[in-house]
């Protein structure tokens, strides 16, 4: 009795341990990301950005008369979602309002459903799409596919669909860096497939995984060919290209 005892004893402080040890090294993980250039945050001065902290989320609104579209963007994991202001700013200017969403411990993965406060409270948005970056992106395919009566088209960068899109009718842009070491070439092209039939592929020549945000460079990420802003510059040409072939699309589909 007294040596079971003692093996219980010593199991129980072992599973307590582990309990208390996984949190801790959780967050040490959790305090390694990337953090937003000075650039970045200089963004958020602009009289068109305001710092929603109650749903956790910066709106960028356009300068002059907006589209009715909506941008919702999950930031890649472990940067810190203020990197991609800038992004969000250009794209704003171009008439479409912006949403940049906070995620818990920089991990989208833990907020999947952020892009239901915008939604929820913007009501005369008329068309929503979701985008992000690298696990961000991952997470709004995620969403995209369980709210396709509420999204008109996905946007990409440096990601890839984490679920089957293909039967849907949202239109889809997917951005990829030439010089992008952290995104699979591999698994974008197997996850082809998952793509909804109304699917874009684009290439930004000397683009690498990190310069869609403004925080520098990646461990592990391809040599540097073009800047981040050119990288943001081209990213933000596209997906106003693709928004208006969109927007073009779904007026003939209502004709």
């Amino acid at each position: 009795m007294r040596f079971l005892k003692r093996k219980w004893r010593s199991i129980t402080i072992i599973l307590l341990s582990i309990i208390l040890v996984i949190p801790g090294i959780f967050y040490i993980y959790t305090l390694d990301y990337y953090r937003a250039l000075p650039i970045a945050t200089e963004t958020l001065n602009s009289d068109n950005v305001e710092n929603d902290i109650q749903n956790k989320m910066i709106v960028f609104r356009p300068q002059e008369s907006a589209s009715g579209k909506g941008i919702i963007f999950y930031p890649g994991g472990k940067v810190d979602y203020l990197a991609y202001a800038p992004l969000m700013e250009q794209i704003a200017q171009e008439g479409y309002t912006c949403f940049l969403m906070k995620m818990s411990f920089n991990l989208a993965v833990f907020n999947q459903e952020a892009a239901n406060k915008p939604i929820e409270k913007y009501k005369k948005i008329d068309s929503w799409y979701m985008s992000g970056h690298s696990l961000g992106g991952a997470m709004a395919s995620i969403y995209a596919s369980k709210h396709q009566g509420q999204i008109d088209g996905l946007i990409l960068l440096g990601a890839y669909p984490a679920v089957d899109l293909s039967s849907s009718n949202m239109g889809m842009l997917s951005i990829y860096g030439s010089e992008d070491l952290i995104l699979s070439k591999d698994k974008v092209e197997k996850n082809r497939s998952y793509g909804p039939t109304d699917s874009t592929y684009f290439e930004i020549k000397g683009g690498n995984h990190a310069y869609y945000g403004s925080y520098g460079n990646q461990k592990k990420d391809g040599k540097v060919i073009i800047t981040d802003t050119e990288q943001q510059e081209i990213t933000v040409r596209e997906i106003v290209k693709f928004m208006k072939e969109d927007m073009e699309e779904h007026k003939k589909l209502e004709k």
